[in-house]
C-alpha cells in the first residue's frame, strides 16, 4: 500500500479507501461486510467511510462498521462520516444547522462506538442554512474533540472557495477533503472544483471511481445485465440505468482492450488513471467481496505512460 497526504493536514491515507454505501446494512450480510473490512486493513486501507443515510435506515451503516473496526487499534486507522440528507419525520432531520450537526455527530459516536471521529462531511451543500452557521459548528466539534477534521462532498468551486473565505476572515479551522465523484466517465470536476481545492488545500477523496461498476468490464455490449451485479440492485440500479448505454459499454469494451495489453484489469487501469491526478489523495471503492478488495489493490503505486492516457482520451472523447 502506499499512502498520500490529505491535502495540507497531518493525515496519510491509503490511495484506496473502502467506502460503505450500498453494501453495509443492505446488499451485504454482516459476515460478508466483516470480511471486506478485514481484508481491506490487512492490506493496508487505512480509510474507512461512512454516512449517517448509508443502509435500510439511519446510522445502520455506521453501527455494522463500528463493531468491525474495533478490533483494530484506534491509532491505525481513519473513519468517516456524513450528514445532509433528510432521514426523519421531523424539520432538524436534515441540512446542516448547527442543532443537526451536534445532535447527528452523537448519534454517529454512539452507532460506531468510538470517542471520536477523524473526519466529518457535510455531505452536500445546505442553501437553506447560513454557511458561517455551519463552518462555527463544524470547529467548535473538533474544538470539542467529538471530530478532529471536517470535509465536504459534491460542493462546486464557488462553494469551496466561499467556505475558505469565511474560515479564513473569522479564523475558524480549515476544511481538509473534499469527496467528489470522479471517474473516466464522469470529469466535470478536473476544469474548477479540482484546482478549488489545490488552492484551498484540501485533499480529495473521489468517490465513484469505477463509475459504480461500469468500469470493471462486467457489463458488455448486447449481453444482459448479470444478475446479482449492481445494475440489478433495486437501490442501486437507478444510479446506473443511463450509464448503460451501447456507447459507454463500447468504450469500455476498448479500454479493457488496452488494459489487457499492458497486463492489467480494466479496474487496475480505471483506479491508476483517478489516482494520475496530483490532487487526488485516494479513490474510494465499494466491496461485496474481499476478492473485489484484493482486486482493486492492484491499482496503488501504477503509473500510466503518457502514450496510455492518450489513447484514454481517445476512447472517451
Amino acid at each position: 500500500m502506499q499512502y498520500r497526504r490529505l491535502g495540507t493536514s497531518g493525515l496519510k491515507i491509503s490511495e484506496i479507501s473502502l467506502g460503505s454505501w450500498l453494501t453495509y446494512g443492505s446488499a451485504v450480510e454482516m459476515e460478508q461486510s466483516k470480511a471486506c473490512v478485514v481484508t481491506a486493513y490487512d492490506l493496508g486501507i487505512n480509510h474507512f467511510d461512512c454516512a449517517v443515510a448509508y443502509g435500510n435506515r439511519p446510522h445502520e451503516a455506521e453501527e455494522i462498521l463500528g463493531p468491525i473496526l474495533k478490533e483494530f487499534p484506534r491509532t491505525s486507522y481513519t473513519v468517516t462520516s456524513k450528514l445532509f440528507w433528510k432521514i426523519g419525520p421531523s424539520a432538524y432531520d436534515q441540512g446542516l444547522s448547527r442543532k443537526h450537526l451536534f445532535e447527528r455527530v452523537d448519534m454517529s459516536l454512539k452507532a460506531l462506538g468510538l470517542d471520536y471521529i477523524d473526519i466529518y462531511y457535510a455531505h452536500r451543500y445546505d442553501p437553506e442554512t447560513d454557511l458561517e452557521e455551519t463552518l462555527r459548528a463544524f470547529d467548535d466539534l473538533v474544538a470539542a474533540g467529538k471530530i478532529l477534521y471536517y470535509g465536504v462532498s459534491e460542493w462546486s468551486a464557488a462553494q469551496i472557495e466561499n467556505m475558505t473565505a469565511i474560515v479564513d476572515r473569522r479564523n475558524l479551522r480549515r476544511p481538509v477533503v473534499n469527496q467528489p465523484g470522479y471517474n473516466m466517465f464522469r470529469r466535470d470536476v478536473e476544469k474548477e472544483i479540482l484546482p478549488a481545492c489545490a488552492k484551498a488545500g484540501m485533499g480529495v477523496v473521489a468517490f465513484s471511481p469505477l463509475a459504480q461498476g461500469l468500469l470493471t468490464g462486467k457489463y458488455k455490449p448486447g449481453v444482459a445485465v448479470p444478475e446479482g451485479s449492481r445494475a440489478t440492485d433495486p437501490k442501486g440500479g437507478k444510479f446506473m440505468s443511463g450509464m448503460l448505454t451501447e456507447e459507454n459499454l463500447l468504450k469500455v469494451q476498448r479500454l479493457e482492450n488496452l488494459a489487457k495489453e499492458h497486463g492489467m484489469a480494466t479496474s487496475t487501469l480505471a483506479l491508476a488513471w483517478v489516482l494520475r491526478r496530483p490532487e487526488l489523495t485516494s479513490a474510494l471503492i465499494g466491496a461485496t467481496r474481499p476478492e473485489q478488495v484484493e482486486e482493486n489493490i492492484k491499482a496503488v503505486g501504477v503509473k500510466l505512460s503518457d502514450d496510455v492516457l492518450a489513447t484514454i482520451d481517445e476512447i472517451l472523447k
